[in-house]
């Protein structure tokens, strides 16, 4: 018994496990319930090449709703960095003007999130209102600048810039998967092994005390924001690239990529975050519409399936105590035990107070109050 519980105290203890699983599931579901579909490969290389543009922007907003922030305007800067570079594509030669685009475009949404940073941390307006102006503003003018039309990039696919970017290894998986996973582990060293991560925990913990611990948090949540513009334009050049065309309201995937940072298991109230929680839940966002209609299931049932799932899940995360499976497996012990002494009256009662005691001493995990009973 021992060692079960201290398996699973293991696989509790790796971040982002308990989607995972959920994943994994999802998929066995998917392939019991449309096996045409999801026993062949293509399918998965689909989600590979559709899934990361906004797996990278809820990677960003990851970050940014572990300060206890949000940030509503990438939306708007993933038009806008799609822009900057089909400009830089069709206005210089295509040998450099895809990196002028590209440097552009990192530019655009790197001034957008500073800008919003600035209004945050200076001025003191609430982010959630900031960032939502930004979103209005700079989505029209995304639409100003491109005259409401659409922008082919001519002989991309012959570019170097598209193949080392939305190319595709061995000939069929794409390489934006990739990038977004290097982002994830990346982004995971910083919010877990660096200091910026360590202050933008505390800022999302509790500012003041931020503060007193000699935390700069007006600086930390501006290069917060700067740096969640930055990822945004880099989902904005992977949308741009793969599909070889701009178009003024792409990036319109707000509720997706913010379902994927919750159903990861990040805390709405700020503190805690889960870059890896946030990876395999946007696959499991990004799964599920293809995955009902592929069962055959009306179209009309997609939402419905998405929001049960979506719940289950994050009822999931608040009952392992984010990822803590053991202590989840010791409830399930704990309750099946307890219905067990109640069957044997008011001796089963009492044997099982002194268990739930006992139990508590052995491996931290409480028993039931006598009221619970």
């Amino acid at each position: 018994m021992n060692s079960v519980r201290a398996f699973f105290r293991f696989l509790g203890q790796l971040e982002g496990f308990a989607i995972a699983v959920v994943l994994a599931v999802l998929y066995l579901v998917l392939i019991f319930a449309a096996p045409a579909v999801f026993t062949r490969p293509l399918i998965y290389i689909s989600f590979l090449e559709t899934v990361p543009p906004t797996l990278i922007a809820a990677l960003g907003l990851t970050l940014v709703i572990t300060a206890g922030e949000i940030d509503l305007s990438f939306p708007a800067v993933v038009s806008l960095s799609g822009f900057a570079l089909s400009w830089g594509w069709k206005t210089f030669d295509p040998a450099y003007g895809a990196w002028i685009g590209i440097a552009l475009a990192l530019a655009a949404g790197a001034l957008v999130g500073y800008i919003n940073g600035l209004m945050v941390a200076r001025m003191g307006v609430p982010s959630i209102m900031a960032t939502l102006a930004a979103n209005f503003f700079w989505y029209g003018i995304s639409i100003l600048l491109a005259g409401g039309l659409q922008v082919t990039l001519k002989g991309s696919e012959d570019n170097f810039v598209h193949s080392l970017f939305v190319g595709r290894v061995f000939g069929s998986v794409p390489l934006q998967a990739f990038w977004s996973l290097a982002l994830a582990i990346l982004l995971w060293f910083i919010l877990n092994r660096h200091k910026f991560g360590e202050s933008i925990m505390f800022v999302g913990d509790n500012a003041n005390v931020a503060r007193v611990m000699g935390v700069n948090v007006e600086a930390t949540r501006i290069r917060l924001f700067a740096l969640h513009g930055m990822i945004a334009a880099f989902s904005g050049i992977i949308i741009t690239l793969d599909i070889g065309v701009f178009y003024p309201d792409q990036g319109n995937f707000l509720l997706p990529a913010m379902a994927s940072v919750f159903v990861g298991g990040t805390s709405i109230a700020g503190g805690a975050g889960s870059i890896f929680g946030t990876f395999f839940g946007s696959y499991v966002i990004g799964s599920l519409a293809a995955g009902v209609v592929a069962t055959t299931i009306s179209g009309y049932w997609v939402q419905v399936v998405e929001g049960g799932v979506m719940a289950a899940v994050v009822v999931l995360n608040a009952a392992t105590g984010k990822g803590d499976f053991a202590s989840l497996f010791s409830r399930f012990r704990h309750w099946s035990r307890r219905e067990e002494f109640r069957g044997r009256g008011g001796q089963g009662v009492q044997e099982f107070r002194s268990a739930g005691v006992q139990e508590s001493r052995s491996d931290g995990v409480q028993g039931n109050r006598p009221d619970e009973l």
